[in-house]
């Protein structure tokens, strides 16, 4: 755009410029909010998934047990969740799940249809096991596990649906204002 062009959409985004003065401020003020909006989604999207990851690590911390030395694997893994690029939770059973926190990023997670572990005798062990992430364009780089906590499923499971029905309870209140409801 040259400067000419911006100095006329500037000035036609004015009250009262032109014969349609009152128009062309009902559009500028729709532009405005919409460019308004688009930024503020836009910024919400870029943080939005690091704050997801934090909270949910947040979350599982707060329903983990102390840290032990290692845990019985029997070579099957129930399920899994990545938390960020630094821990992940892995259910062996479907009510028995550990938080495992690494000892550094752990960039495949995010992308690996799989994991597997390394163990001794049916047993990992914090500090000298690692969590390998399988898939395809992971690197399959072994992540030292740190520490390993149990998770109380029971009670993560609760607070989980709980969030869930606060954060719909929220959207639902949010939506008519921010749509300009009644």
């Amino acid at each position: 755009m040259n400067d000419r062009t911006q100095g006329n959409r500037s000035a036609g985004c004015r009250a009262g410029s032109g014969r349609a003065g009152g128009a062309r401020t009902a559009r500028c003020w729709r532009w405005r909010f919409a460019a308004a909006l688009s930024v503020v989604l836009l910024a919400g999207c870029a943080t939005d998934a690091g704050l997801r990851d934090e909270q949910r690590l947040a979350l599982y911390h707060q329903h983990s047990g102390a840290p032990v030395d290692s845990f019985h694997y029997s070579g099957r893994i129930s399920g899994w969740t990545p938390l960020g690029d630094r821990a992940l939770a892995l259910w062996t059973r479907p009510s028995q799940a550990g938080l495992l926190e690494l000892t550094g990023r752990c960039t495949d997670l995010a992308f690996a249809h799989a994991i597997t572990l390394t163990h001794q005798s049916r047993r990992v062990h914090a500090r000298f096991d690692d969590v390998v992430a399988l898939g395809p364009g992971t690197t399959h780089f072994p992540c030292r596990i740190q520490t390993i906590r149990p998770l109380d499923t029971k009670a993560l499971k609760q607070a989980e649906r709980d969030m869930r029905d606060s954060v719909e309870m929220m959207e639902r209140g949010q939506a008519p204002g921010a749509a300009g409801g009644t």
